[in-house]
């Protein structure tokens, strides 16, 4: 079963891109909720290329890496990837006020499909914020 989320983000293609790929970046804004954050992120994006960001609970109670491959990369448009037996797509859509980014993921078994929506969607939510606050900036 796939899910999908998405939300729009007011700034341009180049620097959602740049903030979705940048290893800085995602360490800025890779966590559903304030009491977890992202402590390594590395990218190779190119099909092929690995990435992986550990993910860590604050109170150092709990951590894993989230890690796969690019399975299909269209600079400013599309990314792909399959990360253990999943795979998601991220779509990058222009609009008047922005980029929709369109993320759709096959789902796991071990959470509800209610907690996977709005885990990512959180995530989503921050990436969105990070950019538009560095854009202010």
């Amino acid at each position: 079963m796939n899910i999908t989320i998405e939300t729009i983000v007011h700034a341009p293609i180049e620097k959602v891109w740049a903030a979705y790929t940048t290893p800085e970046d995602i360490q800025q804004w890779n966590a559903a909720s304030d009491d977890w954050h992202t402590t390594a992120s590395k990218v190779d994006l190119r099909v092929g290329g690995v990435f992986s960001s550990r993910m860590e609970a604050k109170d150092g109670s709990f951590g894993f890496d989230f890690a796969g491959t690019y399975t299909k990369i269209v600079h400013h448009e599309l990314i792909e990837y399959a990360f253990g037996d999943r795979s998601a797509s991220v779509e990058f859509r222009p609009t008047n006020d922005g980029v929709l980014v369109h993320l759709s993921f096959v789902a796991e078994e071990e959470h509800s499909v209610e907690q996977q929506q709005a885990g990512w969607q959180a995530i989503l939510n921050r990436f969105a914020q990070h950019v538009e606050n560095k854009q202010s900036n």
